[in-house]
Formats: structure tokens, sequence, C-alpha cells
């Protein structure tokens, strides 16, 4: 039976859909590693030995009670450190993890490979991309499925794919609100569409077993207006609430998985009664009663900080908005995405800040899975920029250095236009010129700290702007003949590419002599 699998890997669960053409899109059990209600299958491993060749996988660790069980050979929470610079430990671990994030999300979709159903021919396969980290992520992505045998691969990112899943129409926009297992992410999304214009597809990036990345191939872009992330999420709050209750606990006194997974079944039952109760075994010690309230947890997370770091994220990602003409009262709808965004508290902030604004929250969990389905390979992601990129250049008036802006966060890219700058030599018989690049730091961010294990988020005060240079130092070219002091030597076009990479074309105007130089990824 040939047809179309999605994979949407998350920090908690991932979840696996099908569609073949003639019946409606299912999500797969892939027993023994998945079920329940939706289906989902726990983002979850667990090696015996470092070279152990068979592996527990989702419901399998969950039912040898093994999620508990601390030690290298767990490998939970490493959807948020793949394709990150630094990958780290989760702060519940004593040990590090026998498998890097890459190494156990590549081993989980491997095995979720082999689980598919004989009867089931995948000939395309849709794998979705979070927002923060997009290029990173991807390309692991590519590298992962090159294993798999299936002729044609697409890539969707998430709030697209989450807008699609629920229903709402091409040409809509959106506000995605994704509380998953280790991030927050908010995105305000205009999808393609509407109005006689074609529909969104997912980015196309191997057909007839070809690969696609360099082929130049004219795709139809969705547009992100605005997005903010956070490296907070659901394994976070059940932090909070397992230190909330057990505050005598000392640090590596042992039971560390097992009274956050006590904390994460007291989260999901708050969400659809006022009070739970959990039993927890701790390590060589009596089993202790661990009750909580809703009132007393929407309590817990007001002091934690996470309602304002919420109403921060919301503010920046409607400023965007707000950039471009599009207030709160022209947004099609609310989508809330991922398990955190079942809470009750969830619910009555986004009614409380975004009055007047549908909210579609039918199918949090699947819904990613069901809209990556839905989007025909061949479109790819307009992404914007985070940080934003300047170039140090001397100004003559001053006799200083100055940082300028090349482009600014929210700048749409890949770029349709270069930005055109034109340098002076700034001494006589200058022989070369450098490009020092930078990177505006926000005037205020929030940050996650970890205070005796537990996140802790807190705001920079704002102040005066900030630039921080590019690592790797800059990029130098050459000028042959050498300059004089004052005389336009370069034009540089500078734009960014499909893969998110800084490109310049520079013109020497005395020589005609063009080079393009490529300077590295933006975020």
């Amino acid at each position: 039976m040939p047809g179309t699998l999605a994979i949407d890997l998350g920090s908690s669960t991932t979840v696996v859909a099908w569609h073949d053409g003639s019946t409606p899109p299912r999500l797969l059990e892939l027993a023994p590693y998945g079920g329940g209600n939706p289906c989902v299958v726990p983002s979850l491993l667990w090696l015996r030995q470092p070279d152990h060749d068979r592996p527990l996988i989702g419901r399998q660790v969950l039912e040898a009670d093994l999620a508990s069980v601390e030690g290298p050979g767990l490998c939970r929470d490493f959807k948020r450190r793949i394709g990150a610079a630094a990958t780290g430990t989760d702060p519940a671990q004593t040990e590090a993890p026998w498998l890097t994030p890459e190494q156990a999300g590549a081993l989980l979709l491997q095995r979720l490979w082999q689980a598919l159903p004989p009867e089931l021919e995948p000939e395309r396969l849709v794998l979705t991309a979070p927002i923060e980290g997009y290029r990173g992520y991807r390309a692991w992505l590519q590298e992962v499925s090159r294993s798999l045998p299936v002729a044609e691969l697409a890539l969707v990112d998430e709030p697209t794919a989450a807008a699609i899943g629920a229903g709402l129409p091409p040409g809509a926009r959106v506000l995605v609100v994704d509380l998953g297992g280790g991030t927050i992410d908010l995105s305000l999304v205009a999808l393609e569409g509407g109005e006689g214009r074609a529909a969104p597809i997912a980015q196309l990036l191997r057909f007839a077993g070809r690969d696609l990345e360099r082929s130049g191939q004219a795709l139809r872009c969705a547009r992100v207006i605005g997005k903010a992330g956070l490296a907070v999420g659901g394994r976070d709050i059940d932090r909070w609430i397992a230190a909330h209750l057990c505050p005598d606990r000392q640090a590596g006194e042992g039971g560390e998985m097992g009274l956050l997974q006590a904390a994460e079944r007291l989260k999901w039952q708050l969400s659809e009664r006022e009070e739970a109760l959990e039993i927890w075994s701790p390590v060589g010690a009596p089993a202790r009663e661990l009750r909580l309230t809703r009132p007393a947890l929407e309590q817990l997370l007001q002091q934690q900080g996470l309602i304002a770091q919420l109403d921060h994220l919301l503010e920046s990602v409607l400023a965007a908005g707000r950039r471009e003409g599009l207030g709160l009262e022209r947004i099609d709808a609310v989508l809330p995405v991922g398990g955190s965004s079942r809470m009750p508290l969830i619910r009555h902030w986004l009614e409380a800040r975004c009055p007047d604004v549908p909210i579609r929250a039918e199918r949090p969990v699947e819904a990613v899975a069901l809209g990556a389905l839905a989007l025909t390979p061949g479109v790819r992601l307009r992404d914007v920029l985070a940080r934003g990129v300047s170039l140090r250049c001397w100004e003559r008036r001053s006799g200083c250095h100055h940082w300028h802006p090349l482009f600014v966060p929210g700048q749409s890219w890949p770029t349709e236009a270069p930005l055109e700058l034109v340098l002076a030599c700034s001494r006589e018989d200058q022989q070369q010129l450098e490009l020092v690049l930078g990177e505006p730091l926000p005037e205020q961010r929030a940050e996650v700290l970890f205070e005796n294990g537990l996140p802790v988020l807190r705001a920079r005060p704002a102040g005066e702007a900030a630039v921080r240079p590019w690592p790797g130092g800059p990029a130098a070219v050459v000028l042959d003949p050498p300059g004089r002091q004052g005389v336009d030597r370069l034009r540089l076009r500078f734009g960014i590419d499909d893969q998110g990479e800084l490109q310049v074309e520079v013109e020497d105007l005395e020589t005609q002599a063009r080079q393009l130089l490529r300077l590295g990824p933006v975020r």
C-alpha cells in the first residue's frame, strides 16, 4: 500500500501518521513502541550497554519501569539539543548519556521506520523541524534520512504544519503557541495561499532518489512574520513541581527520574481536575504521597516567572506583526500545540491576552503530524532573523569605528535583493580591507539559569545596545593595487541565501574585479 509517512519528533512524544490517498489520515500505533489515545511514541530510549544493539524504545521503557532509573543508558529530552553547538546533559541525569542527542534521535527514527506495518510502502517521508534551530536540525534530519529507503523526502516547519493540521485555511495568519517538553516557541505565521494564490507545500529535498538540495528549485514560501522562543518546557515544569513537593530532598539522593515521572502525572491530572494525588517510592526510603491542587500549581508557575516570560515572548512576536501592519485584531486564529498547552493556566492566559481571537485547540498533540501529511512537497519556509547582522565600519568624522546594521531582527530570508554598501580606504596605500561582522545583542532578553539543578527564569535589564563579533575573525579583501585614503574602493552586495548563509559579492571599483565570499550562517 503506497502512501506518505509523516514523523513529528517531539521532546516528550513522537507522532507517526500515515496517508494513502484512499482513506483518511491516521496515526500509527507502532506496537510495541507506541499506543494510547491519541497514539504516540514516548521519546525514550534505554540501552543496557553502550554498544547494545537491542535498545528499548518508547513504551517499552515505561513498561519496564526504566524511565525512573538513572544512568547513562537512559536517553530522553534530546530533541532540544539536536543541532545545537553545545549539547550538554539533562540536569536530572547524574551521568552523561552514552548517546549524543543526534545519535539518540537517529536511533529512534530508524527503529520507528523498522516497526512500520509490512503492508505499508512509504513512497514519501515528510519530516518536521522546529523554528528555533531550524537549519541545524534540518541538516541533521537530512543526514539521518539518507539511511531510510524512501524515494521522496520533504520537510516542513512545525508551525505551518500545525496550522494546516488544525484545519486552518491557506492564507490564514496564525499565532502558534508551542509548549513542548523542552522548549516554548511562539510564532506568528502567514500561510501561503488564499485569494487565488497556491496553498503552502513542504520543501522537497529528495525526489526519485535524487538529492535536490542544490537543484535551485523554485519554491513557494510560507512566511514567518515574528518568532520568539525559550529553552524551557514541560520537563522543566515537572522539575518545579518536584522541588515544590519535596523541598527537603537532597541533590544526588536518587530516584530523581521517578519523582519527575510522578510530577508529570500530577500535571496532566490537574489539566482535568482540581486536585491530584500520586505515590512516589524513593530508592531505599518509604513511599511518599504527593498531593497538588490546580491553584497551587498555577501559583507555582507564576512564582517561577513562567507567565511573565510568556508575556515577554508574546509581546516580541506581536511587535513584529505590528511592524508589518498586522495587529492582534487581524490574526485569524491562535493555535496551541504541544502537551503543556493543555494546562488550564495556559488556556486562560491565551484568552486574556488574545481576546476575540479564535483559539483552535482541538488537536494539540497530533496537529503537526497531520498537517505535515497535508502539505504536498514543493515549498520551503521563508524564515526571519532572530538576531541580525552588523558590519564594523570606520567613520571619518568621529575618527572611530561603529557598527553599521546590515540585516536587523525580523528580516526575512532568503533575501530577494542585495543590500549594497560602498567602502573607502581609511589610510594611504591600504593593502586590504577587513570585513568584521557582529551580532547585535537584544536590549532585554530572558535567560534560563540553573540554580541547584532547577531552571530559573531571569530577565536581563535593558541597557545600551551591544554587538558581539562573529567567531572566526574577519574576512579580508586584498587590494591590488593598494588603495588611497578617502577614495571609494569596494562595492559590497550583501545577501542571505536559502541555506541561511550570509554572502557578499565584492566588486573592486578600480580594477572591476569581482569575487563572492561566503561569510557564515546567520541567526
